[in-house]
């Protein structure tokens, strides 16, 4: 994609995220974009992502769950403001609350699609449903309460 992802305008500062931060290098690294109402992410996992042999770790699938979540939530809240991506002050968010379903186990090897509806936002909180599937077969569905980054974790 040539649009920049959600992830790619949390400042610097901020972006050391394992799951979703640019400046780990040994992250994750994932990438959030809209789709019309929706965000939609695409992970492919790793052979060594595994729980059993052929099946996704499912501390994996929580982890995407909650970057795609805090991703969506950010977004949604420059959205809200009708403000540009990346302006300041930065709307970065982090997880109040995570909630996740595990419907089926999760096949190792095709790549994984996660996709959120925004249900709220509020001046410090956003509410993000989820679901993270496999050529179409919904996987697992879960809930994220991102709620604004405190200052404090901000290094400038």
């Amino acid at each position: 994609m040539s649009e920049k992802a959600f992830q790619d305008y949390y400042p610097d500062d901020t972006s050391h995220c394992y799951g979703c931060g640019r400046m780990n290098p040994h992250g994750y690294q994932i990438k959030s974009y809209w789709d019309g109402e929706e965000s939609v992410a695409h992970f492919t996992p790793q052979p060594y992502h595994t729980a059993i042999p052929g099946f996704v770790y499912g501390g994996l699938i929580a982890s995407l769950m909650d970057c795609h979540g805090t991703g969506t939530a950010s977004a949604a809240a420059y959205r809200a403001r009708d403000r540009a991506m990346g302006t300041d002050p930065p709307l970065r968010f982090v997880t109040g609350s995570l909630k996740v379903e595990f419907l089926r186990p999760t096949p190792l090897g095709p790549e994984l699609e996660l996709r959120g509806k925004v249900l709220e936002v509020k001046e410090r909180k956003v509410v993000v449903e989820e679901t993270l599937s496999v050529d179409g077969t919904i996987c697992a569905r879960g809930n994220v309460v991102a709620v604004l980054m405190p200052e404090q974790f901000m290094l400038k």
